[in-house]
């Protein structure tokens, strides 16, 4: 029997504030990723890193602020250090699961990613993402003009450097990623959205410190391995249009059209389920027969069986 291909979006901060929680947290997530493998679902599994790159660039900008000649970190350096240890986490959640409840070893791989961007993208003429830690206004000067960063005031509570969030272009190692999903391996891909980077007129790629939408990443990977369904996991089990409103109302199905209408209407907030729907949209667009999920982790299994969750159609 063929296996339904799919690909997991999952949230940064569905793993947690630190190493610690995340070990506990991944335990949960693992369980739900095996029965989707039981199943008889072929999953990859693309995941975000906002909490944990930040606690990564904060620590290393405290470092080297409080030791003299300890270099701070680059920002692409910090991503790559997130998808490491994201991935190990999940790699070793999943086949202990497998090892302990369901009897049977499974190969499970990450792959550190690097995501092309384009050096035109708008996004680098206006940087909205911060990250790492609060300075003052004086100390932000002084570092802008020391290392070329930009800082902007966040609610009252200090500044915070700031980088674009480019939209992807190529993920690097499509190949391979390929190869390890074709393989049956359970692979982990394009975490944090990849470590952005940009390709010079040489053939070149070099790090810039953006972050990358970890959905719209994931997408380009459901499209390179031609999966049946796309799933971006989620705080909330079903999309809302009218959110927080008297007439709120939970959508079990959104065609592309309604979609499309949705977006255009701004039913959906820019910094949380927009990005989530146009990535949804973009997949079921990209192929007659490709549908997308949103739902939450704990209600992925239920959602796949049509029993909840907010399906995205060409139909």
């Amino acid at each position: 029997m063929e296996k339904t291909r799919v690909v997991l979006a999952l949230g940064g901060n569905a793993l947690g504030n630190s190493p610690e929680e995340q070990k506990e947290a991944v335990k949960i997530t693992a369980r739900s990723i095996a029965d989707l493998i039981e199943n008889n679902f072929k999953v990859m599994i693309g995941h975000g890193n906002g909490p944990q790159v930040g606690m990564i660039n904060l620590a290393m900008e405290t470092a080297s602020k409080s030791e003299e000649g300890t270099p701070s970190m680059p920002f692409p350096e910090c991503g790559a250090m997130s998808q490491g240890y994201i991935g190990y986490h999940l790699q070793n959640a999943i086949y202990n699961e497998f090892i302990q409840k369901r009897g049977r070893e499974i190969p499970v791989c990450s792959v550190v990613t690097q995501v092309v961007v384009d050096k035109n993208d708008p996004a680098f003429e206006n940087l909205t993402k911060p990250i790492g830690s609060f300075y003052t206004e004086e100390e932000a000067k002084k570092i802008e003009a020391e290392k070329g960063y930009t800082f902007k005031e966040d609610a009252g509570r200090g500044y915070r450097r700031v980088v674009a969030s480019p939209k992807p272009v190529e993920i690097v190692e499509d190949e391979s990623i390929r190869a390890l999903y074709e393989a049956h391996t359970v692979t982990v891909a394009g975490g944090g959205g990849g470590i952005p980077v940009i390709k010079n007129e040489d053939g070149t790629l070099e790090g810039v410190p953006a972050v990358i939408d970890k959905d719209f990443t994931s997408e380009k990977l459901a499209e390179l391995v031609d999966a049946d369904v796309f799933i971006i996991l989620t705080a909330v089990e079903k999309v809302a249009i009218k959110f927080g409103q008297p007439d709120e109302q939970w959508l079990d199905t959104m065609t592309v059209e309604e979609c499309e209408k949705y977006i255009a209407d701004e039913e959906f907030a820019a910094g949380s389920m927009l990005p989530k729907v146009e990535a949804a949209l973009k997949f079921a667009k990209s192929k007659p027969g490709r549908k997308t999920l949103i739902t939450s982790l704990e209600k992925a299994a239920e959602a796949l069986d049509g029993k909840t969750g907010t399906w995205i159609s060409s139909k």
